[in-house]
């Protein structure tokens, strides 16, 4: 199994507006009564038993909210898994946001300056996911491991349950084993008839935006396909261990003199623009558990598990409501109705494409 996992915390919460804010994203929400989206997530690494780290790769003004919800869960978990978050949970700040390769080359050269007689394979994790059941996902990320080990980058195809046009796609190519596939190519988000052209082809599956791959490799990889970002980070490579402190009971990254040095000359570019469209030795693990991206308050209300607040309906149905107040609904059906934050939203369902639009000329 993979020897460490990053999980990516950035974000800046538009698309669940007004619960999630940019100091507050999507990941500190929780979808019940237990925990957010980011413990679940760390539960999911805990169950993959890795024996090195687990890094939380996020932006410096989340830190402390990052490092509570780990102390959070380490006192809801088992003895076992207490000790491992406290032991190996380290949260990475980054000085500053440049999309997702930047965090994971990061990630990969501390690992290596942490451990250096380990041979790292890392997978990539999102912090605010949904993924069920962990079983199936233990499996998968198995056989990912496996096909990584051999010298690819693996990422984790989806098999689509509609035409969606709210997802990045991947186009499979020639088998590798029963469920692994070579990807032919990547595909932005689709408009709605490419999109049932896609879902009818039976050959595109959503991108996940999850990878394993080997240290090395990555290394290699990035050298040959995106140098400018591999140059950025030869001073890191070459220079010191980061030094590392506590905060909430919680590792964190306090002082790394290379770290800020690289971030100031690399540019802003996604995983999948830098490797995983360029290289030629990326491949897709079809997954068998289910998945959605709680991208907007439609999926937010499938998966809620529902709050304690106080609702009141009358003559009203197949409401979602989601508040920090009491709230009295009358003669209305089908709405989605969120007051957080001293702000209110009140949307048709199946209307959440509206919902960034609206935020920012609220802004």
């Amino acid at each position: 199994m993979f020897t460490d996992i990053v999980i990516l915390a950035g974000g800046f919460g538009e698309r669940l507006w007004p619960a999630s804010r940019p100091d507050h994203p999507k990941q500190f929400l929780s979808l019940g009564k237990n925990f957010s989206l980011l413990q679940n997530s760390i539960l999911r690494a805990l169950a993959l038993k890795p024996e090195g780290k687990i890094v939380i790769a996020t932006r410096k003004d989340l830190l402390e909210s990052c490092a509570k919800h780990a102390l959070e869960l380490s006192q809801k978990v088992s003895d076992d898994d207490k000790n491992k978050i406290l032991r190996d949970l380290i949260v990475l700040a980054e000085p500053e946001a440049k999309h997702t390769t930047a965090p994971i080359i990061l990630t990969c050269h501390m690992l290596e300056k942490i451990s250096p007689d380990v041979k790292h394979s890392v997978l990539v994790l999102t912090s605010d996911h949904v993924i069920a059941p962990v079983e199936n996902f233990a499996t998968d990320c198995k056989e990912a491991y496996e096909i990584a080990s051999k010298g690819n980058f693996v990422c984790f195809a989806i098999p689509p349950t509609e035409a969606s046009t709210g997802y990045g796609y991947i186009k499979t190519g020639d088998a590798v084993t029963e469920k692994t596939y070579k990807i032919d190519n990547f595909k932005e988000k689709p408009d709605a008839k490419t999109a049932e052209e896609y879902f009818k082809s039976g050959k595109y599956f959503w991108n996940s935006g999850m990878f394993g791959f080997t240290s090395d490799f990555l290394k290699a990889e990035l050298k040959k396909c995106q140098s400018d970002v591999s140059c950025a980070f030869e001073c890191v490579e070459n220079g010191k261990a980061p030094k590392l402190a506590r905060i909430n009971g919680i590792y964190y990254v306090k002082k790394w003199r290379e770290m800020d040095k690289a971030y100031s000359s690399t540019p802003k570019i996604a995983i999948d623009n830098a490797i995983a469209e360029k290289t030629d030795k990326a491949c897709a693990v079809t997954t068998t558990f289910k998945w959605d991206d709680v991208g907007s308050w439609d999926a937010f209300a499938k998966f809620s598990e529902g709050e304690d607040n106080v609702i009141a309906q009358a003559y009203s149905e197949n409401n979602f409501v989601y508040s920090d107040i009491p709230v009295a609904l009358c003669d209305v059906k089908d709405l989605i109705v969120v007051i957080k934050n001293g702000k209110a939203l009140v949307m048709k369902k199946g209307s959440s494409n509206l919902v960034r639009d609206v935020v920012k000329s609220i802004k």
